[in-house]
């Protein structure tokens, strides 16, 4: 129990790993991933653990995602996840950076079976985002241009205020953005790390602390944030 009357339970490790045990549903591909993923040593974290996946499948499902963009793939453990909690005939447009971390993803969709129903754009995601928005129509460039239903930001941390703004128009109302890494580890409660004034900040986290800021006071969206790993946001648009 917190002091301020919040009621939570802090997690160990053995708590956590409880979690996942009962929690979560990792099968032998997603275990593949995430075990092909660690031999990349420090790289590894940046991808999702199973709770995280857990609930992105869960969360495609209840909003009945059939049309989803992913910002930051990686090695394709959330995209696995996303694509298996879409409706039948659903797809994701996985954006990722890094040509080869998408030749990794695109090995991981086919020993999953899901690779049929994943598209993999390599290249920032912010240039993906702005060709959806400015197309209209039948796109020559081969997008689809109807509604998202869901979005998961988990790309450079920087650019999420910008990756917010793209997201809110093309996701329907209703539709779900859902924001990774919004506790930085803890370091949005630390002034050194965020205060606009100090030259050796992390740019990442000064831009998170303004997304979490805006969002919190968003009328345009319903938000709930999630004390899942390292903080998960869930924006509905209105």
């Amino acid at each position: 129990m917190s002091d301020g009357g919040g009621k939570f339970t802090a997690l160990s490790a053995e708590l956590h790993d409880y979690i996942v045990a009962h929690g979560s549903r990792e099968d032998g591909a997603l275990a593949r991933v995430r075990e092909s993923t660690a031999a990349l040593g420090d790289l590894a974290v940046m991808q999702v653990s199973p709770d995280q996946g857990a609930l992105l499948t869960m969360l495609a499902r209840l909003v009945g995602a059939t049309r989803a963009i992913e910002l930051g793939t990686f090695t394709g453990y959330s995209a696995i996840c996303i694509a298996r909690g879409l409706t039948a005939g659903g797809t994701l447009l996985a954006c990722e950076l890094d040509p080869e971390r998408a030749e990794s993803a695109r090995a991981n969709f086919t020993d999953a079976g899901v690779a049929d129903r994943i598209e993999v754009r390599v290249g920032p995601a912010q240039e993906t985002l702005n060709a959806l928005l400015a197309a209209e129509g039948s796109d020559p460039s081969g997008f689809d241009t109807t509604p998202f239903d869901l979005a998961f930001i988990d790309a450079d941390k920087s650019g999420y205020p910008g990756y917010y703004e793209s997201c809110l128009e093309l996701v329907r109302a209703g539709g779900l953005i859902v924001i990774d890494n919004v506790l930085r580890g803890g370091a949005v409660l630390d002034p050194a790390t965020t205060a606009p004034d100090r030259s050796d900040g992390d740019e990442g986290t000064r831009a998170i602390v303004e997304l979490n800021e805006r969002i919190a006071t968003d009328e345009r969206v319903d938000v709930a944030m999630l004390g899942v790993a390292d903080g998960i946001t869930l924006a509905r648009k209105r």
